[in-house]
């Protein structure tokens, strides 16, 4: 599983830290990033988690 922030609807509201800090942080401007380029099998459902509680459905599941 690849996720990834869309950089132009993201508020920066932390949402998705408070319920998956290994897999985002805040970058210099005060937007959310990815910290790993694949989700480990552990984190998958924190990650699924963080896409359906982002406010602006910022995150998203990258299809491949």
């Amino acid at each position: 599983m690849k996720i990834k922030v869309n950089s132009e609807a993201c508020i920066g509201c932390g949402a998705c830290i408070a319920v998956a800090e290994d897999l985002f942080e805040m970058n210099d401007e005060g937007l959310s990033t990815v910290k790993v380029d694949t989700v480990p099998e552990d984190k998958k459902e924190a990650a699924t988690s963080a896409i359906e509680g982002c406010p602006t459905s910022a995150i998203e599941e990258v299809t491949e």
